[in-house]
């Protein structure tokens, strides 16, 4: 047992060490040259700003650090979308910070950048949080304005937000810290308050070059849109300042005048570390997806004193349903058990898949979760709902359909961790991305596919060989085998938790270490947003 333990940890401890040395990449954004360039101008970076505006030693979370990661290789790469997003305390106050990075191509919009930027107004809406945009962007990245432009998921759905937020009383601050231009220059003056940066700021619907072409006027941009002109002339900003830091003082200032949100009333009482250590956690996981291990294992690591009221202990085994508490906070965890079990009539069931009884246990303690108004945490290592005749003709569709509109349905926040396999139908009824987690976020150790890579692999080899078979091609068994491999390699990297990441399916990849961070400041975020639904299950096949 030890040597298998030291080998999870081997393993873990060397996924979290690739974890961190990608992300050191990525905090670099455009590289060292492009932030000594920065610096030249007199500006800070994207990281830099937000770190001073953030209260010093206070906890802060990121949002989709690898957007865009291996997605436009041939545009020069695109490190964080282009834009950073952390959530984090402001004099106090919980707030999510939107920074586009000038040394990632001037800060333009990629596509990737507009669907960020469109998550981190949705946490903004879903939780009632204040949001700064710290605007330093060159505007549409020209060669893929079609895939940026003109869809409902594309970049003009953020000047419709920016007016619902404010319909929602919503407090949107926005300091321009260099370009603003075209469409972007909305975002500004949509919001509720503006800044300027003096000599390194503009904002202007055309630049200069643009205006000579369009109307034949001779003129430059400091003048066209600088600080005093949009300060003193125009009356479109609202503020100047001569330095980054000094339009960040006034953000602050302005922050610390907002009055306290009604609060949802989630309980909370004196948080209490976990009796087991958290870093049992690379033991405990096995360090190949299909070996067995029990789930209590992990969440004994992660609940505050270790300690769990199981519902329905003795039944529909495959899931673990519990209340815990997590940083002091109630939650209902909803968890697939890896291990093999044995129901009530003998009947061996194998771990991390969802049968009927484990489907219909979920979906009431999810309702119960909802009646008691707390939130609900998924921990996701599940291949799939149960398939043959028997299942069937128990009614697994009925029942994994009673579970799938009970996580749609419920109004108290969700928040999903994806810990091992996350696989097909499993993933959406364990909250996957679809379901509206408040947040999503993935250890290194995840995989998310429509099912696993060895049945696919398969099924997608059989294809192939019939469709070669077809155009009279003779298959040896040396095709067959290199084929498959080149399928498998295929399908391991679409099914990588990087993969996902990039394409914002999750908002992180964390080290497992800060689950209960994570967990902890997504319930503290929406603790400020008052559940305003009741829950309601509509047509429910009981």
């Amino acid at each position: 047992m030890d040597v298998a333990r030291n080998k999870n940890e081997d393993l873990n401890q060397l996924l979290v060490a690739d974890l961190k040395k990608k992300l050191s990449v990525i905090y670099k954004g455009g590289g060292d040259k492009r932030i000594e360039k920065q610096h030249l101008d007199g500006k800070l970076t994207a990281r830099e700003r937000i770190d001073y505006l953030l209260d010093a030693n206070s906890k802060s979370i990121e949002i989709g650090a690898f957007a865009g990661d291996d997605m436009y290789e041939a545009q020069g790469g695109c490190p964080s979308g282009g834009v950073i997003v952390k959530i984090g305390f402001i004099k106090n106050k919980l707030c999510i910070i939107v920074a586009n990075d000038a040394t990632v191509k001037a800060g333009a919009w990629f596509p990737i950048t507009g669907k960020k930027n469109l998550r981190a107004q949705e946490i903004a809406m879903e939780n009632r949080l204040p949001i700064i945009y710290l605007v330093d962007s060159a505007g549409v990245f020209l060669p893929m304005q079609d895939e940026i432009f003109p869809d409902k998921e594309n970049f003009g759905r953020i000047f419709r937000n920016n007016a619902i937020m404010s319909s929602m009383g919503i407090t949107q601050i926005s300091a321009v810290m260099g370009s603003c231009v075209a469409g972007g220059a909305y975002l500004p003056i949509m919001s509720d308050e503006s800044l300027i940066v003096e000599n390194t700021g503009s904002i202007f619907l055309a630049g200069s070059y643009l205006v000579k072409a369009a109307i034949g006027e001779t003129i430059d941009n400091e003048t066209l849109g600088g600080a005093i002109s949009q300060t003193e002339i125009s009356g479109t900003i609202d503020y100047k300042a001569k330095t980054d830091k000094e339009a960040l003082d006034k953000i602050k200032n302005i922050i610390d005048k907002i009055g306290a949100n009604n609060k949802a009333g989630f309980n909370r009482i004196k948080s209490l570390e976990p009796k087991e250590s958290e870093k049992d956690i690379m033991r405990i996981l096995p360090n190949l997806r299909t070996q067995p291990y029990d789930m209590l294992d992990i969440i004994k690591c992660l609940v505050d004193n270790s300690e769990i009221e199981e519902y329905k202990k003795d039944y529909g085994k495959t899931l673990i349903c519990a209340y815990a508490r997590i940083d002091g906070w109630a939650v209902g965890i909803v968890a697939n058990q890896r291990k093999i079990v044995k129901n009530a009539k003998g009947e061996m069931q194998f771990g991390g898949v969802i049968y009927s009884d484990s489907a219909d246990k979920a979906a009431r303690f999810i309702a119960n979760c909802n009646q008691k108004k707390v939130p609900l945490v998924f921990l996701q290592d599940v291949t799939g709902f149960m398939v043959g005749s028997k299942s069937e003709h128990g009614g697994i569709i009925k029942d994994g359909a009673k579970m799938v509109n009970a996580v749609s349905n419920s109004v108290v926040p969700k928040f999903t961790i994806i810990i091992g396999n996350s696989y097909g139908a499993g993933n959406y009824a364990m909250c996957g991305k679809a379901y509206d987690p408040r947040l999503i976020v993935a250890w290194p150790s995840a995989q998310l596919a429509v099912m696993g890579g060895a049945q696919a692999a398969q099924v997608l080899l059989q294809i192939e060989v019939s469709s070669l078979k077809k155009q009279g091609k003779i298959i040896t068994k040396e095709n067959e085998t290199a084929l498959l491999h080149k399928i498998e390699s295929n399908y391991k990297t679409q099914s990588s938790p990087y993969y996902a990441a990039a394409r914002l399916w999750t908002d992180a990849i964390i080290n497992p270490l800060d689950t209960r961070k994570w967990i902890s400041m997504g319930i503290d975020a929406a603790n400020n947003a008052p559940i305003e639904k009741h829950f309601n299950l509509g047509v429910f096949q009981v």
